[in-house]
């Protein structure tokens, strides 16, 4: 994957909120914000990452994704981590948001959206024909949030996941 344009226009309207690029030394915290994801989505049983894969993974020469760091007056608050996929019917890539963390006392204060905005905005200056993301379908207010927002709950797709066993056996 070729490097990613530099992350420009992160600037947000929330006095005490900023946003940056993640760097590489940003890797422990990454993992511990993972971490506090996965406890939220009840699903820590399944985070292997490490601090070794967040680092190769998002700051190689080779990375598959980028993340930006969310903090609330110098401490940090939140994360994203989002990569380009493709559409074929559009002939142009997305902008895939695969995570969306703000942590849970520092939520209802407009965080959240402005992350999004940023994110729409890099979509845009990318040549991005749509961003796309998906939300657990227990989490009621995230969904609630998201339509508020003008997006669009993919209804009649299905995800499907091969991983562990089940890849290596088809990759055989």
């Amino acid at each position: 994957m070729a490097k990613p344009a530099l992350l420009t226009n992160l600037q947000t309207n929330i006095d005490g909120f900023t946003l940056r690029p993640a760097a590489p030394e940003d890797s422990a915290l990454l993992l511990t914000l993972i971490k506090e994801l996965a406890e939220y989505e009840k699903m820590a049983h399944d985070v292997v990452a490490t601090e070794e894969g967040i680092r190769s993974s998002l700051f190689s020469d080779h990375r598959n994704a980028e993340a930006l760091i969310a903090e609330f007056e110098g401490a940090p608050v939140g994360f994203a981590i989002f990569f380009h996929n493709f559409s074929t019917f559009l002939a142009r890539r997305g902008l895939y948001l695969e995570d969306l963390y703000i942590k849970p006392a520092m939520r209802s204060r407009g965080f959240g959206k402005a992350i999004l905005k940023v994110l729409a905005r890099i979509a845009v200056e990318r040549g991005c024909g749509r961003m796309e993301w998906a939300v657990l379908d227990w989490n009621e207010s995230a969904i609630k949030f998201y339509k508020s927002l003008g997006a669009e709950a993919m209804d009649e797709w299905t995800v499907f996941r091969l991983s562990g066993n089940a890849l290596k056996r088809l990759g055989e």
